[in-house]
């Protein structure tokens, strides 16, 4: 038995040394701790899964937004910036000397889909010629692209193709070429305007009611997304979700 027990000394001595050792380096294991996610270099895109919020509460008020790129088509100018509204930044377009016939127009440099949801929310601010704004999918130039807008002044919603810089309203699924829908009073509140692109396939949506499809294949691939007015409004952005 005394032999038994010195030949088993050195291993019992190997085991409580390796356990010890374990014990001194090991950390128990984390609960309730969610995993940071990236952001862009202006801190404003925060991906949740498959989503993206631009929402440019850490930009620079009074400056374009990094990472986004304006164009104007048409005999005027064009002045996109983030701004404090009541103490919310958003982004705006701010040049109110545009004739009518003339498009606003700002994409987002990093982002390239086919299919996709959109939703932003959007408020006319002014505008004599034209009011509100709307959501560019499939972008690929400043003539060359898709729109879906919504417009205080006429109360409606309409989905274009700006095709070689000529803009031409789509027919609806089962209704025709109706100039898209009329809508209640929009008047200068916010509004969330909600865009599903699947293949040819577009479906509209405002405050969360569905509105109308359209079936269009000018552009089939994928192409930048971005934010669209017209003429001389004056128009808030805000939330952009990208899915």
């Amino acid at each position: 038995m005394k032999t038994t027990l010195k030949m088993l000394t050195p291993v019992i001595a190997i085991l409580i040394f390796t356990i010890a050792c374990g014990n001194s380096s090991s950390k128990p294991p984390q609960t309730g701790v969610q995993e940071t996610v990236p952001v862009t270099k202006a801190d404003e895109t925060v991906k949740q899964g498959a989503k993206t919020l631009l929402d440019f509460e850490n930009y620079e008020s009074g400056r374009l937004p990094d990472g986004w790129s304006q164009y104007y088509a048409g005999k005027g100018g064009t002045d996109w910036k983030v701004v404090d509204d009541h103490g919310n930044k958003v982004l705006a377009q701010l040049y109110s000397d545009n004739p009518n016939g003339h498009f606003n127009i700002i994409v987002n440099d990093a982002i390239s889909k086919k299919d996709m949801t959109l939703s932003v929310r959007l408020k006319g601010v002014t505008g004599h010629h034209d009011q509100g704004g709307g959501l560019i999918w499939r972008f690929t130039d400043k003539n060359n692209y898709y729109v879906v807008r919504a417009n205080p002044l006429e109360n409606n919603v309409v989905l274009y193709k700006v095709e070689q810089g000529k803009r031409t309203d789509l027919p609806l699924v089962g209704k025709g070429r109706t100039y898209g829908v009329d809508v209640l009073d929009l008047g200068k509140i916010w509004h969330t305007l909600k865009l599903t692109v699947k293949g040819n396939l577009f479906t509209v949506y405002l405050d969360d009611k569905e509105l109308f499809r359209v079936e269009d294949s000018t552009f089939p691939g994928a192409g930048k997304i971005g934010l669209w007015s017209k003429a001389d409004a004056v128009s808030y952005f805000d939330d952009y979700l990208i899915e």
